[in-house]
């Protein structure tokens, strides 16, 4: 079921009701929204209890999630700390593949997956690809039966297609790379544009495209994750 593991992962909430979603452009080239919101409806027919995708985790976060389960259960969950406690979160970064919930060999001490099947999450299967430092997981979820392997076979090859079609960036321009580092070292706008020798205008548009091109929500984002690929 691989709830969130707010331990080290800010914001990724797989069992989340809400369904989230972070669209920028792709490494190197365009973002094609069409294709990618195609593959990920494809998901759907799957996942009669709901579904989460993170994709691309990497220093504390996903470059994108979606997430479609009911709201009482992320509720239950959150509110009783299952996070630290959830055996399909270990097993996503211990692993790559494919493997149901019903796994013998995954342990479940602390009963998780008991409290799940009361909020209907009785059957489901967990994907997890990339490697641990980019990983994707997908977790997917039925009321009324165990997925079969092809079912299996398929979604873990639309979770690869899906991880390979938002590949994070590890490059910015010299102009992006200076405005963020400028504001990183804590001068506000008018400040760094001074420095820049650039308007107020241009360094918010320099802004702006380094927050694209490092799939960031906010400038403060884009400046961590330029630090984090230590490319300021």
């Amino acid at each position: 079921m691989t709830q969130p593991f707010k331990a080290f992962l800010a914001g990724y909430d797989p069992l989340s009701p809400r369904r989230e979603t972070q669209l920028h452009a792709k490494s190197g080239g365009a973002f094609n929204k069409t294709s990618f919101d195609d593959e990920l409806a494809k998901l759907d027919a799957f996942a009669e209890a709901g579904y989460f995708l993170a994709l691309h985790i990497r220093f504390t976060s996903p470059l994108m999630f979606f997430q479609t389960y009911h709201p009482d259960w992320i509720k239950e969950y959150t509110e009783n700390g299952y996070v630290l406690r959830d055996p399909m979160t270990a097993w996503s970064f211990a692993s790559t593949g494919a493997t149901r919930w019903s796994n013998p060999r995954i342990p479940d001490p602390f009963k998780i997956f008991d409290e799940a099947r009361k909020f209907g999450l009785r059957y489901g299967a967990t994907m997890s690809v990339g490697p641990v430092l980019s990983r994707s997981v997908c977790s997917v979820a039925r009321s009324d039966r165990e997925f079969t392997d092809d079912e299996i076979a398929e979604m873990s090859k639309l979770v690869e297609t899906l991880h390979a079609m938002v590949e994070p960036t590890t490059r910015l321009t010299k102009a992006q790379t200076e405005a963020l580092a400028c504001i990183a070292d804590g001068h506000r706008h008018a400040a760094a544009a001074s420095i820049l020798g650039i308007s107020e205008s241009a360094l918010k548009v320099r802004l702006s495209a380094a927050r694209e091109r490092l799939m960031a929500r906010t400038t403060a984002e884009a400046v961590q994750r330029a630090k984090d690929y230590n490319l300021i």
